[in-house]
């Protein structure tokens, strides 16, 4: 297979190309199954290395090709590259791009769409029991789902936004997995055949061409409305609304609470901060900042709000956010994460300081890859 992975130290020699039959482990954070190969140690031959395998599924047996990997990492990464006894979740990928050394965009094209939000279910689980220190019996996560969300067609045509390389006359393509080789595509079918909207119960939002803006057709209104939920506003409560973007969860919140009541929305990205600034434009003392998050709270607001809506990228809040938002001592804080291991450390920090999750919901806005989205909500 033809692989231009990342730049790294080399730690020895090389072992990719090299092929293992091997049984699957579970599903791993990433995409990806962890499988256990002999590790070639002359002093230990019970020795393994784990191999972070993707096109698999837990129990399969299959034959791994490494691609990347040398005698002194931890551990590798690799394809499946013949099935040997395939799962019973597994189909045939709807998406002629899909598989091994082909398009990267996708990991789950080889899996059955409920058998999809199973796996990400099991991570979500996984990184809230190792990273967030809960346990395995909670009934929150007893009780999780990873709900569909209504704009996909079976799991296709969703993706509003997209980055594709342009090859020239007309057309286009996508990299392989982690590589910069480049596969020609032209179709992709998690690709929406329709522009993406950006109204929302009825309020068009101004967004940049290019900004961020949700890209599952129905992540914006299930979103809000799982927060509304959650948080439940009460007329006259102090809103912060962080990592705001153009204003879509102060929009609503604002309603909620009322012309009377205080909103501050804090927004990284000083072209969306502007465009906050328009979309809550006419609701009575909202203040909007452009800068980072973090050091915006180090300066600003330093007075107590009643609830908070964090919508952070996909590295999380962190403690120095987390820190801010504690000292401010609201009783209610809903999280929004697209990456479930940012969300459990973070979760653990709040637990740190005396705040407590309380409800927990995970969507399949990102089908056929692993990506899931996940709502928490955290309360003194």
């Amino acid at each position: 297979m033809s692989r231009n992975p990342r730049q790294r130290k080399v730690r020895g020699r090389s072992r990719v190309g090299e092929r293992y039959e091997a049984l699957v482990g579970p599903v791993a954070h990433g995409g990806h199954c962890v499988v256990r190969v002999p590790a070639g140690d002359p002093d230990d031959e019970t020795a393994t290395r784990v191999v972070f395998t993707r096109h698999t599924l837990p129990g399969e047996v299959v034959v791994v090709q490494i691609t990347e990997g040398t005698d002194g990492d931890r551990f590798w990464r690799g394809d499946a590259v013949e099935v040997l006894e395939p799962s019973r979740d597994r189909v045939t990928p709807p998406c002629s791009f899909s598989g091994p050394d082909r398009c990267g965009g996708c990991d789950f094209q080889h899996v059955s769409l409920p058998a999809q939000r199973d796996l990400k279910l099991d991570v979500v689980r996984e990184q809230m029991v190792r990273l967030a220190r809960m346990s395995p019996e909670d009934p929150l996560l007893a009780g999780l789902v990873v709900e569909p969300v209504p704009g996909d067609v079976d799991g296709l045509r969703w993706r509003t936004r997209g980055r594709f390389v342009d090859l020239g006359d007309g057309r286009r393509g996508m990299r392989k997995f982690r590589s910069t080789d480049v596969i020609e595509v032209d179709d992709c079918l998690i690709e929406s055949l329709e522009p993406a909207s950006h109204t929302v119960h009825g309020v068009a939002f101004q967004v940049a061409p290019g900004g961020f803006w949700q890209v599952h057709p129905g992540a914006p209104e299930v979103l809000v409305d799982t927060v509304l939920e959650m948080l439940d506003p009460r007329a006259g409560e102090a809103v912060l609304d962080l990592y705001a973007g153009v204003g879509l969860f102060g929009r609503f919140l604002a309603e909620r609470v009322g012309a009377e009541a205080r909103l501050v929305a804090v927004e990284g990205n000083s072209t969306a901060a502007g465009l906050a600034k328009r979309n809550l434009s006419g609701l009575a003392k909202v203040r909007v900042s452009a800068g980072d998050v973090a050091g915006v709270l180090g300066r600003e607001y330093d007075e107590p709000f009643d609830l908070v809506v964090l919508d952070p990228p996909r590295e999380g809040a962190r403690r120095a956010v987390v820190d801010q938002v504690v000292d401010r001592a609201p009783r209610a804080v809903a999280y929004v994460a697209c990456d479930p291991a940012a969300l459990a450390r973070d979760v653990a920090l709040f637990a740190e300081r005396g705040y407590r999750l309380t409800a927990l919901r995970a969507f399949d806005l990102f089908p056929m890859t692993h990506h899931v989205e996940c709502v928490a909500l955290l309360e003194r």
